[in-house]
């Protein structure tokens, strides 16, 4: 790697091989990259076991040639752009082979221009900001979808299905979050949905009594709802419905966690999200389902995305026969998969693609409900 510095040669100390049974043994280490710590951190964990998932799976299947074991080097984001960039940096000075991260997009965008100065393949499960993939780095992949793809799906859905008029919406000024909260509006007014405000609450807040009076007072046919994570999600459904707001709610894929409505609880009830369709029928999914939920429990919304991430990854380093970032970028660019959460096939820009639909909470629930080609699903 071009600018890489090993802090314990710097030193003077003497690095002596790990011997097994007389031969050296060779570990390939993969970075991942999420909050692990703090309000998402529900979310980065899925991502970690995903991961973690993968390499497992690939272990048992005899590993990777020329190495004795695959590690896991997990960071912790925190959703915090500066403890991202440090990540990256103790991810670079480990030398590892790849990176599956970050969850955030505010985290996913420094962190990968530090990357990118290492030539290190970073493969993000979850950071759907159109800038993740449109600077352009070369090094850089994203197995999710896109919010200028989730935007107008989710403005289509509530116009067509829901038959919406006006919305009201609120973001938490988050990169992904507010990035996502403008192309919906953007979407709803192009519609011919009129916007009847776009208020802004805060990171941490968990009083939202004043937009929500105001939302009320609005009586918007649409609340939408634009929130990194789950859990403000879900205090903000609950203050919704016991402030008596009659307004739809309407979230996206940030929301799409079992927590959710374990949380809400009733409240969330005939609440809808945008999220992309995953077929738990094909024997990949059911394949996983059976590794993942004993171990792990739940499968929750980004677990997939990251096994299919790290999928991609190692089976690029496989393909490849080494860890030459130039070498396994041509071959991720080989790939044409099923994967667990969706078919993998990475576009020159690095994007994989998109299939949003809409779910619905139903008994505690997501349902598939809606898909932009054939409307409602049966």
């Amino acid at each position: 790697m071009k600018k890489r510095i090993v802090s314990i040669l710097a030193m003077g100390l003497i690095l002596v091989p790990f011997l097994v049974g007389g031969v050296c043994a060779k570990t390939l280490t993969i970075g991942s990259m999420s909050p692990l710590t703090g309000p998402y951190a529900s979310d980065g964990t899925d991502i970690k076991n995903g991961v973690l998932t993968a390499i497992s799976v690939f272990e048992a299947a005899g590993g990777i040639a020329g190495y004795d074991k695959i590690e896991l080097s997990a960071q912790d984001t925190a959703c915090d752009p500066r403890q991202a960039v440090a990540a990256a940096n103790k991810l670079i000075n480990l030398e590892v082979a790849g990176v599956v991260g970050a969850y955030c997009s505010s985290s996913t965008i420094p962190a990968s221009e530090v990357l990118a100065e290492e030539d290190i393949i970073m493969i993000t499960p979850a950071s759907t900001n159109e800038q993740v993939t449109d600077r352009g780095l070369p090094y850089m992949f994203r197995m999710c979808g896109r919010d200028d793809d989730q935007a107008p799906a989710a403005a289509k859905f509530m116009k067509e299905s829901l038959g919406a008029k006006t919305i009201f919406i609120v973001d938490d000024k988050t990169t992904y979050s507010q990035g996502l909260a403008d192309g919906v509006k953007k979407a709803a007014i192009e519609m011919g949905m009129e916007v009847v405000n776009h208020e802004h609450v805060n990171q941490g807040d968990k009083d939202f009594s004043a937009v929500l009076t105001m939302a009320k007072q609005a009586n918007a046919d649409i609340f939408y709802m634009s929130l990194q994570g789950y859990s403000p999600a879900a205090m903000m459904t609950l203050q919704a419905k016991r402030l008596g707001m009659e307004s739809q709610i309407v979230t996206q894929d940030a929301v799409f966690q079992p927590k959710y409505m374990e949380v809400a609880k009733e409240a969330a009830e005939g609440a809808y999200l945008t999220y992309g369709f995953t077929d738990e029928t094909t024997p990949e999914y059911k394949a996983f389902e059976k590794i993942y939920v004993p171990k792990y429990g739940k499968i929750a919304a980004y677990a997939t995305y990251a096994y299919d991430s790290a999928t991609a990854l190692l089976k690029a380093i496989q393909a490849a026969g080494t860890t030459d970032p130039a070498k396994v970028k041509a071959e991720l660019m080989k790939l044409d998969f099923q994967g667990v959460a969706k078919h993998v096939k990475f576009a020159a820009n690095g994007d994989s693609g998109s299939s949003y639909i809409a779910y619905k909470v139903v008994d505690g629930k997501f349902v598939p409900y809606w898909e932009p080609i054939k409307g409602l699903i049966k």
